[in-house]
């Protein structure tokens, strides 16, 4: 295969049909669809990618909406990721419409122009990325076992290589008092939001010994009735992210003695609900995101200058990055505009979000195409991966 041909071909062939694959895009956008209910995105990238020669494996892992499409056979098994949920209230807030449809368009225009000797193609829906599940159940029941490389690309305000992400765990809180009426008879009363409350106060104190990279926050996810009933029941559900994972453990740990004393000091039994599922930080592979950069390169786009420790998230990519060399590149949408926000989600569908489905398309692609043509670059991805 001549390198500058195929390049030349699989930009080519996005740009031929990027009005069908920003209407993916624009589809999801109309009919947001949360977490491990992405019923019809499912069916929509997956008639899709049928339609156009993969096989296709529907309900992985116990996940209704994941699915699993090959297409190739030899070579390096290149995994792209198409995640498809959107967010309650906010519907695409965090652009995943557009991380499916750059995923599709990579991946349909790779079985346009790869020999089918050349490499394995696999596109793997990933649902409920927002609630830290699709990745990391697919995970646990092998469906990454046999990738070599995955990717994928993100939208951002900013178009930037590396950006590292935050390890994450979740903790719920469940108090348990007695209720009374408020007036005429609070002392039978065990107040139940008054731990509640008395836990966010402890946590809050607690931020002052924090390491800088901590983040902890949560919600009140029920609070009583009723003004005039004390709150026999009330919860809380915190999120606890850090740059290393036993930080993120020692910090839950803490977190839990806060809400062990709030406790105990309102008199309320506590149940606590520790979610197995921990997100993992990034594993930044610099030589794979080379590769990368190499493409934008290649289409004449410029990177931002910022830095990759700022403004971090969390994500379950950062699991998959443990297990094989990943790289999650941003994708620009529109300068100034933060994640999780309406304004954010509208731009998924403006022309800069369809810029930003096109340039998703083309950079997987390319990447791609020269992972499958270069064994030196493997090699040398490879080798990074497994020193660390």
């Amino acid at each position: 295969m001549d390198i500058s041909t195929v390049k030349a071909a699989i930009v080519e062939k996005v740009e031929d049909r990027c009005d069908e694959w920003f209407s993916i895009a624009k589809c999801f956008y109309d009919s947001p669809e949360v977490g491990l209910q992405e019923v019809r995105a499912a069916a929509v990238l997956t008639a899709k990618l049928e339609t156009e020669g993969f096989e296709v494996r529907r309900g992985l892992a116990g996940l209704t909406t994941a699915f699993r499409a090959e297409w190739g056979s030899a070579g390096p098994t290149i995994a792209l990721l198409a995640e498809m949920d959107a967010l309650p209230g906010l519907g695409h807030a965090c652009g995943h419409n557009i991380i499916a449809a750059a995923t599709l368009g990579a991946a349909v225009t790779l079985r346009h122009v790869l020999p089918t000797n050349a490499a394995r193609i696999v596109v793997i829906g990933t649902p409920a990325e927002e609630q830290g599940i699709g990745k990391i159940e697919l995970i646990r029941a092998g469906c990454f076992a046999d990738v070599d490389f995955a990717m994928m690309v993100h939208p951002a305000s900013k178009r930037q290589v590396i950006k590292m992400f935050l390890g994450l765990a979740r903790i719920r809180f469940e108090f348990i008092g007695k209720a009374a009426h408020a007036a005429a008879h609070p002392e039978e009363g065990i107040n139940a939001l008054d731990a509640v409350i008395q836990t966010f106060n402890a946590i809050n104190g607690l931020r002052q010994h924090l390491r800088q990279d901590v983040k902890v926050h949560g919600i009140i996810t029920e609070g009583g009735s009723a003004p005039n009933i004390i709150p026999e029941r009330a919860s809380c559900f915190f999120y606890v992210r850090a740059e290393d994972l036993s930080q993120v453990e020692e910090v839950r740990r803490r977190i839990k003695a806060c809400a062990e004393g709030a406790a105990m000091a309102c008199g309320c039994r506590l149940s606590v609900q520790e979610d197995p599922r921990v997100l993992a930080p990034m594993v930044i592979n610099r030589a794979f995101y080379r590769l990368y950069s190499k493409q934008l390169e290649y289409l004449e786009l410029p990177e931002a200058n910022a830095p990759i420790d700022r403004n971090m998230g969390s994500s379950d990519i950062g699991n998959v990055s443990r297990l094989v060399p990943t790289i999650h590149p941003h994708v620009p949408i529109g300068t100034g505009i933060s994640i999780h926000t309406e304004e954010f989600a509208r731009a998924t569908v403006s022309e800069q979000g369809r810029a930003a489905v096109i340039e998703g398309a083309k950079s997987l692609a390319l990447t791609a195409f020269e992972l499958a043509s270069c064994p030196r670059v493997r090699e040398e991805i490879l080798k990074e991966f497994t020193a660390h």
